[in-house]
C-alpha cells in the first residue's frame, strides 16, 4: 500500500465486508459485451474491480487512470496502463492524461471503449476525480471526430500524397532564426490587425494559412510561407489566389505543404517545405525520394499545424491573428475570403446572403469542431514554450503586440531553395514506381510491414482494416498510385 494510505480509506472506497464480491456485482451489473476492446477505468482505487475485469476479458487493453497516487493492487500483475495524476516523467515533467491515452489508446473505434467508473471515489478525490473523466470524455470526443474524418477521406489523402509527389520540383530546408513569427489564421478578428501586420512584414517571419491568403493579399502583405493541410478538394480555392495577377507582388516565398493536402498543379511552381506527419510510410517514400522534410504530427486544424511549425522556424516569439475559435456573431471568417464568390452567387431573394452566412454560422458552431480545437490549444499551452501570444484579445492566449526589430529579416539566411535532381523529377510514372518499390521493399521487414499495414489500413480500408492482408495493401497501394 503506497505511503500515506490507510484502511480507513480502503473502507471508504470499498465494502468493509467483501471487497471483491462488491467488485463482481459492480462489473456484472454492467453487462459488458464482447464488443468492447478497451476499458478506460476511472480511479478504482484499490483495484478491486481489476481482476474481476481481466478474468472476464483476458485479451482486452485496461488503462487505469489515477486522480492521485496509485493506489491499485494489480496494475502490473493484471497487465494494465497506468497514468497517475501528478506524477512526473523520466524527464521531470508533469504527466499529461491525453497525450497519455493518445499513445495508450488502441487504434478503434471510440464505441468499442467503455469508461468505468468507481464512484465512491469522486467523494474522496472530488475535482480531481471529476478532471480525469473530463479529460477523458475531451479525448474520446476529439478522438473520434478524426477516425470519422480519416474514415470520409483517407484514401482521397494517400492519393493527394502521391499526386503532390510528382508536383515537387523545388525544395526548402530552413536554419532556425531568432524572428518574431506572426501566424495569420482567417478569423473575423484578423481584420483588426491587418494595418499591424502590413507595417511589420519586413521584420517578422509571417506564416499564413492558405484561408487568410485572399484577405492578406488584398491588404498588400506578402507572407512568408503559405501553409496548407487541407485534404478536400475545396481547399484548392484558398491557394488559386496565388496564381492570379491580382497576387503577383504578393505571393508567397514557399508553401509549407502536408503531402496529403489537396494542391492545385500550379502549385509545382513554388519551393515545398514539406510537413511530414511522422507516419512511417510517407519516411519511407521521402527518404527514398530523398526529399527533406519537417515532422509535425496531423493536428486536425492548419492553425495547430502553423503555430508548431513556427516554434520550429524560430526561438523568437509567435504572435497569433484571425484563430479566433468562435464566430463574430453570424460571421464565420475574415473578408475578403475565397469562398465569398461563391456565397453571394448562389443568394437569391428567397435565400439572401444573410441566410446563407446564419447558416453557416450555426453549422459551425454546432458541429463542435472550434470546441475540439480550442480544447487541444489550451491542452498543448502547458508543454509550449511561454512565447506564444495573440494580437488581439483572445480567451487562451495573453495580448501581446511585438516591437519592431532594428534589422530587417532576410529570408536567405535562413530559408534555403534547392532544386530536385534530375534523376528524381523523370516521368511521373518513374517516380511512382519508385515509391511504390520502396513501400513493398519494407513490408518485406515484418516490423516493418506492421507499421505500414497499421498506417494505411485505416486510411485504405476503414470499414475492415483489422482484416487487411499485406497483398490487400499491396494491391490498393498500386491502385491508389496508379489512377
Amino acid at each position: 500500500m503506497p505511503d500515506g494510505i490507510n484502511s480507513d480509506l480502503e473502507k471508504s472506497l470499498h465494502s468493509r465486508y467483501d471487497p471483491r464480491a462488491e467488485a463482481v456485482r459492480y462489473i456484472d451489473s454492467l453487462r459488458l459485451t464482447d464488443t468492447i476492446e478497451c476499458f478506460i477505468l476511472i480511479e478504482p482505487g484499490f483495484g478491486f474491480m481489476i481482476p474481476v475485469l481481466r478474468d472476464k476479458f483476458p485479451d482486452r487493453k485496461i488503462i487505469i487512470l489515477h486522480a492521485g497516487k496509485c493506489l491499485s493492487r494489480g496494475n502490473l500483475t493484471y497487465n494494465c496502463a497506468v497514468f497517475s495524476s501528478g506524477e512526473t516523467n523520466l524527464s521531470g515533467q508533469t504527466q499529461n492524461i491525453k497525450r497519455f491515452l493518445e499513445t495508450e489508446t488502441p487504434d478503434i473505434d471510440a464505441a468499442k471503449i467503455k469508461i468505468i467508473e468507481w464512484r465512491p471515489s469522486m467523494n474522496y478525490f472530488k475535482e480531481a476525480y471529476l478532471t480525469l473523466i473530463s479529460q477523458t470524455a475531451e479525448f474520446l470526443k476529439q478522438t473520434d471526430a478524426g477516425k470519422r474524418t480519416t474514415a470520409h477521406f483517407g484514401k482521397r489523402w494517400v492519393k493527394n500524397f502521391f499526386i503532390n509527389i510528382n508536383c515537387i520540383t523545388k525544395t526548402v530546408t530552413f536554419k532556425k532564426s531568432d524572428l518574431p513569427v506572426i501566424v495569420t489564421g482567417s478569423g473575423p478578428s484578423l481584420e483588426n490587425v491587418l494595418p499591424f501586420i502590413k507595417d511589420m512584414q519586413e521584420y517578422c517571419l509571417i506564416i499564413a494559412a492558405s484561408s487568410s491568403l485572399t484577405a492578406l493579399s488584398f491588404a498588400g502583405i506578402k507572407p512568408d510561407i503559405v501553409i496548407t493541410t487541407d485534404g478536400g478538394n475545396w481547399a484548392r480555392k484558398h491557394l488559386c489566389f496565388l496564381f492570379s495577377n491580382a497576387a503577383a507582388s504578393t505571393s508567397a516565398a514557399a508553401l509549407a505543404v502536408n503531402l496529403c493536402a489537396a494542391l492545385p498543379s500550379q502549385c509545382s511552381e513554388y519551393p515545398f517545405l514539406i510537413i511530414n506527419d511522422g507516419s512511417f510510410w510517407q519516411s519511407v517514400v521521402l527518404r527514398e525520394l530523398s526529399l527533406p522534410s519537417i515532422i509535425i504530427g496531423q493536428r486536425g486544424t492548419v492553425s495547430a499545424t502553423a503555430a508548431e511549425l513556427a516554434m520550429q522556424l524560430s526561438n523568437g516569439n509567435v504572435y497569433l491573428a484571425g484563430m479566433d475559435f468562435s464566430n463574430n456573431d453570424i460571421r464565420t471568417h475574415v473578408k475578403p475570403y475565397a469562398f465569398d464568390n461563391i456565397f453571394f452567387s448562389q443568394a437569391n431573394r428567397f435565400f439572401p446572403v444573410y441566410s446563407s452566412a446564419f447558416k453557416r454560422s450555426s453549422l459551425l458552431k454546432d458541429g463542435g469542431s472550434m470546441n475540439i480545437y480550442e480544447a487541444w490549444f489550451k491542452d498543448q499551452l502547458s508543454s509550449w514554450q511561454k512565447n506564444i501570444f495573440s494580437l488581439t484579445d483572445h480567451k487562451i492566449f495573453k495580448k501581446a503586440i511585438p516591437e519592431k526589430p532594428i534589422i530587417k529579416k532576410n529570408l536567405k539566411d535562413f530559408l534555403s531553395v534547392s532544386d530536385i535532381k534530375t534523376a528524381q523529377s523523370n516521368k511521373k510514372n518513374t517516380r511512382f514506381s519508385r515509391c511504390a518499390e520502396a513501400l513493398f521493399t519494407a513490408m518485406e521487414n515484418q516490423q516493418f510491414e506492421n507499421n505500414i499495414k497499421n498506417e494505411l489500413a485505416s486510411l485504405l480500408f476503414p470499414s475492415d482494416s483489422r482484416n487487411v492482408t499485406k497483398e490487400d495493401l499491396k494491391r490498393k497501394i498500386l491502385e491508389v498510385i496508379e489512377n
